[in-house]
């Protein structure tokens, strides 16, 4: 980096299964601001979010409803504690949900807007989930191609619903969908040479067509919400682009109830901005590793889940 030149950083924001006991406790405790916006979130939601963060149940923590608050409250109290140059970071990407924490980051919507769409996402999602049994899991060391082909023949040979849904790398994608499709579908994904097939911990089948009933309860909240354009550039995971109209954030956010993660071409994307360096801002560190290993040309990433990583990050790299 030139001297005299303000560093040029990209922040990032991990999804769904982020969650842990325990998170956004320190941060509270050691920065009002983060402390602040957790204040802020009891009147929205009606509960004390920090609380259940930091007592449990820890499965209480794993229901879509409450999950989706927490990540999206914690990840914002993160970036809130770190207090980066404004003008140092130049664009943002959230993983799945997460993309309400870049455009919150971005200054396109508020906070208690925000946090009010990801509560009415998390409670929609989970009551389609409860209406079918749903599941996902990872395949790991197949190219999408062949499993894109292989759950279609699954699809055709059983009629369960099963469909790709993340794009994380390319020796790692999700499918998602009817339970024992998703099975079924991982057994022949296995035979046609993955190297794994994880399923995953998870309460219903996101981004998958059992979701669909999700989106009637959850258009019209986004449509109401005041959205702006965005202070930097937020790259939508629908489409792998940077947003240039408000239309085609709410049509994105409503797509990806439904919608493929095309997470990899997002960070690919990402990378296209000259950076000095990339943050991720989350309990669990998910996407810097999975960006360190699929993307050689990624500049320095950091992860910042706790206080400490604030402080570590202020005190080293920014000071």
């Amino acid at each position: 980096m030139e001297m005299g030149r303000l560093m040029r950083i990209a922040v990032i924001f991990p999804g769904q299964g982020s969650q842990t006991l325990g998170m956004g406790v320190d941060a509270a405790a050691n920065s009002a601001a983060a402390r602040e916006l957790f204040e802020r979130a009891i009147p929205v939601l009606g509960y004390d979010l920090l609380a259940l963060q930091k007592n449990g149940p820890e499965e209480k923590l794993r229901e879509t409803q409450y999950s989706q608050p927490a990540i999206f409250a914690t990840n914002v109290a993160l970036f809130a504690a770190l207090d980066l140059p404004p003008e140092s970071v130049v664009v943002s990407a959230g993983h799945s949900f997460a993309e309400f924490c870049s455009l919150y980051a971005a200054e396109a919507i508020g906070f208690e807007d925000a946090l009010r769409v990801v509560n009415a996402r998390g409670i929609a999602m989970q009551r389609a989930a409860d209406r079918a049994a749903g599941g996902m899991s990872a395949i790991l060391g197949l190219e999408a191609e062949m499993i894109r082909r292989v759950v279609e023949q699954t699809r055709e040979r059983t009629g369960g619903r099963v469909q790709l849904a993340n794009f994380n790398s390319p020796t790692q994608i999700v499918i998602s969908g009817d339970l024992v499709a998703v099975q079924t579908a991982g057994d022949a994904l296995l035979n046609a040479g993955a190297k794994r097939v994880v399923p995953l911990n998870v309460s219903g089948a996101w981004h998958s067509a059992l979701m669909e009933p999700a989106i009637e309860q959850f258009a019209p909240v986004v449509e109401a919400a005041p959205f702006t354009l965005p202070r930097f550039d937020v790259i939508s995971n629908v489409d792998a682009q940077p947003y240039r109209d408000v239309a085609t954030i709410k049509k994105n956010l409503i797509l990806s109830i439904t919608h493929e993660v095309r997470w990899h071409e997002t960070a690919e994307r990402l990378v296209e901005y000259d950076l000095d360096l990339i943050v991720e801002c989350g309990a669990s560190p998910v996407l810097g590793p999975l960006m360190k290993r699929s993307i050689p040309a990624a500049p320095e990433i950091v992860v910042v889940s706790d206080y400490g990583g604030v402080k570590k990050l202020r005190d080293t790299v920014l000071a």
